[in-house]
Formats: C-alpha cells, structure tokens, sequence
C-alpha cells in the first residue's frame, strides 16, 4: 500500500502494540496475560506494518528472521522445562529462587522459570505467526 497516512501511523502502532506486548507478557502467569497474548499482540503490530510498508521492510525491521525468532523461543521454553530436573522435580515444574533476603517474603529478585517459560512462548508466538503472515502477504 502506498499511503503515507497509514505507514506513518503505523510505525506509530507497531511500537505501542510492542510496548503493550511487553506489559501482557510481564503481567503475565498469575493475571490475563502472558508469553501466548504478548506475542500475538506484538504479532499483530508487525502484520500491520508489513501491511503498511510491505514485508521485505517489515522483516528488515525484526533485524532477525522470523523463523530464528521462534526457534530461539522454542529453546528457551525447553530449557526453562528442564531446569527443574537438578531440583528432582517433574518436568515443566515452576522453580523460584531468592536473591537478596532470607527467605521468599523478604527477597529482592525472585526470579523464576515460569517467566522464562513466558518469554520462550512469547518469542515462538511472535516468530512463528510474523512468519506465516509475511509468506501470505508474499503469496498476494
């Protein structure tokens, strides 16, 4: 497409859409949110920049390969169902640590693999449909 409107405004939305991707996959296990909706948000934006400007441009953008994008979150949602294994637990099982405290309540940083496992879906999400929008809009 060709409209200067629409490729402005949507370098706009696609960085809004990005930021708010970021805050669902964030707000993310115990809250609506998570890896799933952040990445079909963030998703959407660069459908809709690709729409706009087309998809040599929006895969420019990505600075990576789609494909890459989701085999990277594929890894990282493996490992974080692995890292339970050295605790003796069954795989795929939340472990949360502490930095900073005594104990749980009092801990600075508690990071998790639940997270981890959020960000793996996020970026498998986002790879994986980016790619099937762009081989569409390529077959049109």
């Amino acid at each position: 497409m060709n409209s200067i409107i629409f490729s402005a405004g949507a370098r706009i939305l696609v960085a809004l859409l990005l930021v708010f991707s970021v805050f669902m996959l964030l707000r993310g296990h115990n809250l609506p949110g998570g890896g799933f909706i952040g990445g079909l948000i963030g998703a959407v934006g660069f459908i809709v920049y690709a729409l706009a400007c087309g998809t040599a441009e929006a895969k420019a953008a990505l600075r990576v390969s789609p494909e890459a994008i989701a085999m990277v979150g594929l890894g990282i949602a493996l490992s974080a169902g692995l890292a339970a294994a050295p605790f003796g637990e069954a795989l795929f099982t939340g472990i949360w640590i502490w930095v900073g405290g005594d104990s749980y309540a009092t801990a600075a940083l508690k990071p998790n693999t639940v997270l981890v496992f959020d960000v793996g879906v996020y970026l498998v999400v986002l790879g994986s449909i980016v790619s099937l929008a762009c081989a569409f809009e390529e077959e049109v």
